[in-house]
């Protein structure tokens, strides 16, 4: 199950397990043993269990401590108090403090700015006729959208986006690349917590950044420490971006190999309608979604799921991308539907740990997808599906390159200011 060839397709092997083991005891290369839940209605009922925790002091083995399990430097880094890590009642009180940032009306405000990031994004390689969509395109944009959320200056987000690309490399950078690269961003955001708290207002200003508002909170009351406030900003960032540059990468390269869907969809936003992209990014996110298998759970006590005993202290890897695909729970779940309108997907999660970016990833992927149709409307994939590579890891799922041609608009500007410039 870990190997490239699996990474390309894994689908034939989650449908393997769903049949003959849908509650299946692993070793990951990392020595660590877990189960994969692969089945729907297991892997709902799973994520929402109270009985598996997403503290990773209920593994009976220090894996954690040793870098096995969770975000390579997060200990060291002393971030481990985030909402991927936490349980009620704290996780209910951090969720609390930031979910006003995630609001429908919030993210809203916010599209402007996506859609400003998006067209400077293509502005810059529309005139060339060619492009790496995932370093050009999809990993810049949710980067400079979450930093512009958080309050990160114009001029640091270039360092974030370098921080950031070293932690999406996962295997393919230079070892302990991850790590330092989460001591840097540590080390950033203590540091822009300090300045933003000595220069905060005595009242909020409308659109207040993500950052200044946690400090609020802390300073009237709310109990939220620097190591949680810098935690809470980490991963933010995070699973913020990484999972938006995969919805994004994902979901054009599915639409570049269906393009019957492809061309629904394009009629569909030429006549000035955005239904077919609203139930298509959901569809998206159902058929190779940029999750493959959920955070880590460890059993706090003795429980079943789908039929089979689990000890306490035993981890546990809800997978996704094979519970989305059950054909128990998807009419022709192997079947890419724009239109598909039951598209109950737990690709955000369930339960009180549902995706708190739920809705700012839904804008991005909106926007990636419709901008990028409209304005390159004959966008291709340049290479044989067979040679493109998926990067190693445990829980996403995404590309390491998207090489795309198209002919380039009249008016393109080609070289447009940097993102962080405007």
């Amino acid at each position: 199950m870990f190997t490239w060839e699996f990474a390309s397709d894994p689908y034939p092997a989650y449908a393997w397990l769903r049949e003959h083991a849908p509650v299946h005891r692993t070793r990951l290369p990392s020595g660590v043993e877990a189960w994969l839940v692969t089945r729907y209605a297991d892997a709902k009922q799973a994520l929402a269990d109270p009985r598996l925790s997403k503290n990773p002091a209920h593994h009976d083995e220090p894996a954690h401590a040793k870098g096995k399990t969770g975000i390579p430097g997060e200990r060291k880094a002393e971030l481990m108090t985030h909402l991927l890590n936490i349980d009620p009642p704290d996780h209910t009180r951090l969720r609390r403090l930031v979910s006003k940032a995630f609001t429908p009306r919030r993210v809203a405000e916010f599209a402007p700015r996506v859609q400003e990031l998006a067209d400077g994004l293509i502005d810059r390689f529309a005139a060339t006729g060619s492009a790496d969509l995932i370093h050009e395109f999809a990993f810049p944009l949710p980067i400079y959208a979450i930093c512009d959320l958080l309050g990160v200056p114009r001029e640091d987000q270039d360092d974030f986006r370098d921080w950031a690309g070293m932690m999406i490399r996962h295997g393919g950078g230079p070892r302990g690349g991850v790590a330092r690269s989460v001591k840097k961003m540590r080390g950033y955001l203590a540091d822009l917590i300090h300045r933003k708290r000595a220069a905060l207002p005595l009242e909020p200003a409308p659109g207040e950044d993500l950052i200044s508002a946690l400090i609020r909170a802390s300073d009237h009351g709310e109990h939220l420490t620097e190591n949680e406030a810098a935690a809470m900003a980490f991963i933010l960032l995070f699973a913020g971006f990484e999972t938006t540059v995969n919805l994004i990468g994902n979901g054009t390269y599915a639409l570049l190999t269906h393009p019957e869907q492809r061309e629904r969809l394009q009629t569909s936003l030429a006549a000035g309608e955005r239904g077919l992209l609203e139930t298509g990014v959901e569809e998206l996110l159902r058929y190779d979604g940029p999750v493959e298998l959920a955070t880590w759970r460890f059993a706090t006590r003795p429980l079943t799921v789908g039929g089979q005993e689990v000890a306490a202290g035993d981890p546990v890897l809800v997978v996704l991308a094979a519970a989305d695909r059950d054909p128990e729970r998807f009419t022709d779940p192997d079947t890419l539907d724009l239109a598909r309108r039951d598209s109950q997907h737990l690709g955000y999660g369930h339960g009180i740990h549902y995706c708190l970016g739920a809705p700012l990833a839904r804008l991005e992927g909106q926007t990636a997808l419709a901008t990028l149709l409209t304005r390159l409307p004959d966008l291709r994939l340049a290479a044989d599906p067979a040679e493109l590579r998926w990067r190693g890891g445990l829980i996403m799922r995404g590309l390491r390159t998207l090489p795309v041609s198209f002919t380039p608009p009249v008016s393109s500007a080609g070289n447009g200011p940097s993102p962080t410039q405007k």
